[in-house]
């Protein structure tokens, strides 16, 4: 047999049996947990999440629209894919400045990528799959940024053929050197190790890249000079599913995962209370001084490290009275978080159920992302 007809016959032998579970990377990929909401528009800036794990950073002059949106039909949804992630321009810039860039990204946390053995001479090779449509065709870059150590960059081409179509795009990116020497290392820590980005527009400042390959030019290569720019027209769109980055040089299927089990995943970076009902129990609380009194989240999740609490809307302490604020107390990666409620008249009798007064779009938000 060919080593063509056996690369072959592996790929088509591929079932859950022959598959090594937690392959994958990236987490989310199949756009199927969004717990801040299904769409966000008028974006702007960096720092922007809709979907989880998945990041717009526009640092252009562009705006644009991100949504999870239901498939119905296609080679996407034929294998078993049902969300997918949606950049839609709704205002164009049409002149990207050099140091411009629109991006769409998912930062990996460091420890999880030890298995790569990056700084050392077994650095393994790395496969990223993925469904991608557009109405624009031609090239699309996107790059995989090692942010530790020495930023170390390998870009990857793709080309779309066929506008307005799922394609399945296999990319590899080969080991070499720059990854192989100590300067390669990734830090084993809770920080970003790497970051998995596509490119909507860039400027000529980060058009030095070589595709397919690894090298320690800083962001300068996050993309080669056959990048488009996507952001140049109104109702340009990108959409995005089945994402898979793994170890090796062929592609296995995409890892479908119990939906309990992504949600968890994404629990660790950003967890929301809310349930849209006016009345939703979240925590028992006990008085701690006469003007709070504090209360232990239940944590499904260990998160990634100290949140940031947001909260918004109308809280109350069953049968003591309204609630004026809601702050962490004590919060850690070891622990589950412990929140302070600002109040009045709390005396040391005061303890009751923590819960929305009468507010159907009340929240608490804790933060751990990348």
């Amino acid at each position: 047999m060919s080593k063509a007809a056996e690369l072959a016959a592996l790929i088509g032998s591929q079932d859950a049996s022959n598959l090594t579970p937690n392959r994958n990377f990236i987490i989310n990929g199949g756009m199927k947990v969004a717990q801040r909401g299904t769409s966000t528009a008028s974006i702007t800036g960096a720092g922007v999440f809709v979907i989880d794990r998945w990041e717009m950073d526009e640092a252009a002059d562009s705006t644009l629209t991100m949504s999870q949106e239901t498939l119905t039909t296609g080679d996407a949804f034929d294998a078993g894919l049902k969300h997918s992630l949606k950049v839609l321009v709704t205002t164009a810039d049409t002149s990207i400045g050099s140091s411009q860039s629109v991006q769409l990204m998912q930062s990996i946390e460091a420890q999880n990528l030890q298995t790569l053995k990056f700084g050392s001479s077994g650095a393994k090779n790395l496969t990223l799959s993925f469904y991608y449509k557009s109405n624009v065709t031609g090239v699309h870059t996107v790059c995989i940024d090692k942010i530790d150590t020495t930023r170390t960059t390998c870009p990857l081409e793709f080309t779309v053929s066929s506008a307005n179509t799922w394609e399945r795009y296999t990319l590899n990116a080969v080991a070499n050197s720059a990854v192989q020497g100590s300067s390669g290392a990734i830090v084993n820590d809770n920080g970003a190790g790497f970051r998995v980005i596509w490119g909507l527009a860039y400027g000529s400042d980060y058009q030095s890249g070589t595709s397919g390959t690894w090298a320690q030019n800083g962001t300068a290569n996050f993309s080669t000079s056959n990048q488009q720019n996507i952001v140049g027209a109104a109702d340009n769109y990108i959409e995005l599913t089945g994402v898979q980055l793994e170890i090796g040089d062929v592609a296995t299927s995409f890892e479908h995962e119990a939906f309990g089990t992504t949600l968890t995943k994404c629990q660790r970076y950003y967890l929301k209370y809310i349930d849209n009902a006016a009345y939703s129990d979240i925590c028992n609380v006990a008085a701690y001084s006469t003007s709070a009194a504090r209360g232990v989240l239940d944590m499904p999740s260990r998160m990634r490290t100290a949140p940031t609490l947001t909260s918004s809307g109308a809280f109350q302490i069953l049968g003591i009275g309204a609630v004026s604020s809601v702050s962490i107390s004590t919060t850690g990666e070891e622990s589950p978080v412990s929140i302070t409620l600002g109040g009045s008249g709390y005396t040391s009798a005061t303890g009751g159920v923590f819960r929305t007064n009468n507010d159907a779009d009340a929240y608490i938000e804790l933060d751990a992302e990348l």
